[in-house]
C-alpha cells in the first residue's frame, strides 16, 4: 500500500511540475504564457484579411491557436515562432500529425532574430516592452502593404487602422501605421 501511495504521489508531483513548467517557464525566456482567446484569434485573422497568398509570422506561437487556424482555414503559409522548447515540441508534434503541415514552419528561437521581409502578416500577443523592442525592427523590415495584428497591446507610436474593443485586437497597415502616415483608429 505504501509503495502504491508513493507511486501515486510521484506521478502527481511529476504532473504538477510539468504543468508549472509549461505555464511559468516562458517567464525565464522573457515572456509569460497566456493563450490567445478564440474570439481574439478569429478577430485577428479576420482583420488580417488573410488568404493563401499570405505569409503569416505568429510571434510567440504558444501551442498554435493562430498557426494551425491560419493554415487550415485561410490556407496561408505560416511561420510560428516560439522561444520555449516544450511548446516548440508541442507545435512540431501538432504540425506533424495535422493537416496542411506543408504550409507550416515552426521556428525555435527569439523573434528579435527574425527577418520580417517575407511577412505579409505578423500576429502577436506580446507584452508592451516586447512590442516596443519589436517596433524598430518591423519598421526597418516590413514590406509595404504588410499587416500587423496585435492582441491586447498596441504598438506605441503607430496609428491603428482598426481596433476591436471587445477582443482588444489592433490592426496596423504598413507603412500607413507611421505617425505621419495618417490612418487613425
Amino acid at each position: 500500500m505504501l509503495d502504491t501511495n508513493l507511486a501515486i504521489a510521484g506521478v502527481l508531483l511529476a504532473i504538477a511540475v510539468a504543468l508549472a513548467y509549461f505555464v511559468f517557464a516562458s517567464f525565464a525566456f522573457g515572456a509569460g504564457y497566456q493563450p490567445t482567446p478564440r474570439a481574439a484569434v478569429e478577430t485577428m485573422l479576420r482583420f488580417a484579411e488573410l488568404g493563401p497568398q499570405d505569409r503569416l509570422f505568429d510571434l510567440g506561437a504558444g501551442t498554435g491557436a493562430i498557426v494551425f487556424r491560419a493554415a487550415r482555414i485561410y490556407r496561408a503559409r505560416v511561420v510560428g515562432v516560439e522561444v520555449e522548447p516544450i511548446r516548440v515540441l508541442v507545435l512540431r508534434l501538432r504540425r506533424r500529425l495535422g493537416p496542411f503541415s506543408d504550409r507550416i514552419t515552426i521556428l525555435w528561437g527569439s523573434l528579435f532574430r527574425l527577418d520580417f521581409r517575407e511577412a505579409t502578416v505578423v500576429t502577436a500577443f506580446l507584452w508592451p516592452g516586447a512590442m516596443a523592442r519589436l517596433r524598430p525592427k518591423l519598421e526597418a523590415e516590413l514590406s509595404d502593404g504588410a499587416r500587423v495584428v496585435s492582441h491586447c497591446h498596441e504598438i506605441v507610436g503607430w496609428n491603428s487602422a482598426a481596433y476591436d474593443p471587445e477582443t482588444k485586437v489592433y490592426l496596423y497597415r504598413w507603412p500607413d501605421a507611421r505617425p505621419s502616415g495618417g490612418a487613425a483608429s
